[in-house]
């Protein structure tokens, strides 16, 4: 039925394209780069857990709770970077800006840098690549972008779009 239904547009619809697979229209790069300061941030937390004088038990309980939410954080960051470089990023934009696979791919192996080891410098990367990433999508969007420091630990510098 629905079949018969929709073969009926067939002649009437020459094509038909969508940026995502529900063509919203909402994309943020704010996103990608909180949750990299939300992985640098867990991996802060982590180095400082020798400091503080807590029982073997408590210890490790608080290494693995923050192990699994750095772990989520940089997989979050992945994903987010692959919903904007695969859905967004098409066409001109990437006529505009060559370097996007090879950012994106960046980003890929950053994350996973940080999900592997405890390195401080991996975090700090990972925010790197993230802010070169949100000035190229806002540049692709056409919207001028700041970069501010985050009010909270770890007090980074972020792009955000100057609105």
């Amino acid at each position: 039925m629905l079949h018969t239904l929709l073969s009926k547009f067939d002649n009437h619809i020459d094509s038909a394209s969508a940026h995502c697979d529900i063509p919203c229209g909402i994309y943020d790069a704010r996103i990608v780069t909180y949750y990299a300061v939300s992985t640098l941030r867990q991996m802060d937390i982590l180095l400082s857990l020798k400091d503080k004088g807590l029982s073997e038990t408590a210890f490790a309980m608080q290494a693995a709770r923050n192990t699994a939410k750095k772990e989520e954080m940089a997989e979050n960051t992945k994903h987010q970077t692959r919903i904007i470089w695969g859905d967004f990023m098409k066409g001109d934009h990437l006529v505009k800006h060559p370097g996007a696979h090879e950012l994106a791919h960046k980003i890929m192996m950053a994350g996973s840098a940080c999900k592997q080891d405890l390195h401080r410098e991996d975090g700090l990367k990972l925010v790197e690549l993230c802010n070169e990433f949100a000035e190229m999508f806002w540049d692709m969007k056409g919207v001028k972008t700041k970069k501010v420091t985050t009010p909270y630990a770890p007090n980074v510098e972020v792009v955000e779009p100057d609105l």
